[in-house]
């Protein structure tokens, strides 16, 4: 399929996907690789710095692999960024995936944008995949969220929990994909309580260090909690693990999670109960529904948007603390849905 199209998602659980059946095999170079029967090489998937194991964006991206391997046997081949990582850098990384045969290969993060494209043209036959950026591309499925639109559900439970009427919001980079959490977040609070008020800061101005220093971010949630803000909205990838670390040491205190449910993250359980809520982005969905095109031979390519009304993204209810609040949130949830509210993309 080409063109602009919305295509219809449904949300699947993720909690369960088990990774014990997983046989990795790491190396130096920050390379892991799936084996599996299927015969055939599978997807090939490079993961923005963080890594796999970063509990948010990277995270889920890699449980679309794992549900693709499960369901449709495929196997695949993972590689990571690094901080501080030129053009080429992410060239070859894509290179080395669709010379060995990997089909699709996927990039994830908006920092693959310029090398899919480029790449993408070596390699005509092979299907590409770039999260959270368009480029263009006869063999390319961008995939984009409506992260604006899951922040402003973030922004009502927020505005709705805190007793302070202080909220923060905390970007990793400041660019325009990361405003789109931060003026969603920001209007949903402010349509819920006029008077509240919205701090909103980045940890880096143009670094992608941003996404990949949880102390940082930490200090940045402590300098908050020190202003009387109660709820803080951090949407940073591995950096948000600080804040989240910073907010739990603070009674009455609530951190929003971003990405993956991260109430339900192994490596945070400590925190959990801290957590409010998490704006869930399904890239888990968004690459399975890629890597299971190409292998039933009808590979998506061109711009595809998850968006709420389609399940792209959703507010997270685990731990129950936004119980007492669903209809709020469900009503917030059905004006967007019906048009009633236009979410700004941009502060």
């Amino acid at each position: 399929m080409k063109g602009p199209l919305v295509r219809r998602v449904s949300t699947i659980a993720v909690a369960g996907i088990s990774t014990a059946a997983l046989a990795f095999t790491l190396t130096a170079c920050g390379e892991s690789s799936t084996e599996s029967s299927s015969g055939g090489k599978g997807v090939g998937l490079a993961f923005d710095v963080g890594g796999r194991d970063d509990h948010s964006f990277n995270e889920s991206a890699a449980r679309g692999v794992d549900k693709a391997q499960k369901e449709l046997g495929v196997q695949s081949k993972l590689m990571t960024a690094k901080n501080g990582e030129t053009e080429a850098d992410r060239e070859q990384r894509l290179t080395s995936l669709a010379e060995s045969g990997y089909n699709p290969v996927i990039g994830v993060g908006f920092n693959y944008s310029k090398s899919i494209e480029k790449v993408a043209k070596d390699f005509p036959k092979t299907t590409f995949g770039i999260v959270d950026s368009v480029a263009p591309g006869n063999n390319i499925d961008s995939i984009t969220f409506g992260e604006h639109e899951g922040s402003y559900l973030a922004g009502v439970a927020a505005a709705l929990k805190s007793k302070s009427h202080k909220v923060g919001f905390i970007g990793g980079v400041n660019n325009a994909l990361i405003q789109k959490f931060q003026a969603g977040f920001e209007q949903g609070a402010k349509d819920t309580d006029s008077s509240i008020q919205v701090t909103s800061q980045y940890l880096y101005p143009n670094n992608d260090k941003g996404f990949n220093d949880p102390a940082a971010a930490k200090d940045k949630a402590k300098g908050m909690l020190d202003s009387g803000i109660d709820v803080i909205y951090t949407a940073a990838g591995l950096s948000g693990n600080g804040s989240i670390e910073a907010i739990s040491g603070q009674k009455g205190a609530w951190a929003i999670g971003v990405d993956s449910d991260q109430y339900q993250q192994p490596g945070l359980e400590k925190y959990k109960t801290s957590i409010l809520t998490s704006v869930v982005k399904n890239v888990d969905v968004a690459v399975f529904d890629l890597i299971k095109s190409v292998k039933d031979g009808k590979p998506l390519t061109g711009p595809h948007a998850y968006l709420l009304k389609d399940g792209g993204v959703s507010l997270a209810t685990s731990g129950g603390q936004i119980d007492d609040i669903k209809d709020k949130i469900e009503a917030a949830k059905k004006k967007i849905v019906d048009g009633q509210v236009k979410v700004r993309t941009a502060p």
